[in-house]
């Protein structure tokens, strides 16, 4: 029976983890507030707005690309999820997990002082010339086939994850290394409610959108907001690496 918090046996027989509903959601919460995400987003809408001439067709398009990110996220937790329960690699995958997130941590820390200078977290290189590309195709397709215009964003919604993957990764890897030691029965509603909490800011950008705020108020607010989102995300980070270490020291 599922019960909060929920201790996940860890490392050593005698040792447990505490993973609570709180620790969940706050991974998600810091998670979802990640520019990456927010400019991916609004630079879509901006150009769905273009593409579909309605706001309606836009907003349908928007809450079937938050469908399928979604989706793609709860599919890519449950198959590290499944990988790692499986072959029994629970302790190094825990222990990659919390190095990920103090390292990822630093790199975030850094970005609120010195603003992508030297290396920083962001999505895979060629990936905004791709998506560039494909909501480009979506305008070409829409003009043709205004039903396919419609589903295109399905595609887009499972191919932006992956390509984001370097800048929203390092929350929910440390959290798939915390459930990594329990059980799959426990991990299922955690991975839905985490993949739940990291959507909820999209459908507010959409939205917002959709009553008309302008795609570059939101971007100006991004730039303006962008290093404190980061510095957020890097102390959560943080501290949740090092929760885990000391949780099993």
């Amino acid at each position: 029976m599922l019960s909060w918090p929920l201790q996940l046996q860890c490392l050593r027989g005698a040792q447990v983890v505490d993973i609570s509903l709180g620790i969940v959601i706050a991974a998600a919460a810091a998670d979802s507030i990640n520019p990456c995400v927010f400019g991916v987003l609004i630079f879509m809408l901006a150009f769905m707005l273009k593409i579909y001439k309605s706001r309606a067709r836009m907003m349908v398009a928007g809450l079937l690309y938050i469908l399928a990110v979604y989706i793609t996220y709860l599919l890519l937790g449950f198959g590290i999820f499944k990988l790692t329960f499986t072959a029994g690699l629970a302790i190094p995958v825990y222990w990659a997990a919390a190095v990920i997130a103090i390292v990822a941590g630093l790199f975030e820390i850094k970005d609120y002082f010195w603003y992508g200078k030297g290396f920083t977290l962001q999505i895979f290189p060629g990936g905004a010339k791709k998506i560039k590309h494909y909501v480009k195709f979506m305008e070409t397709v829409e003009r043709k086939h205004t039903l396919t215009g419609l589903i295109l964003p399905i595609g887009l919604g499972v191919f932006v994850p992956f390509v984001e993957l370097p800048c929203t990764g390092a929350p929910y890897f440390a959290i798939l290394g915390m459930l990594a030691a329990g059980k799959l029965g426990e991990a299922v509603p955690l991975l839905m409610l985490y993949n739940l909490v990291f959507i909820l800011p999209l459908f507010i950008i959409l939205g917002m959108v959709f009553f008309g705020a302008t795609s570059k108020s939101m971007e100006k607010w991004r730039k303006e907001h962008r290093g404190l989102m980061r510095l957020g995300i890097g102390l959560f980070l943080l501290a949740l690496g090092l929760y885990m270490i000391w949780s099993v020291i």
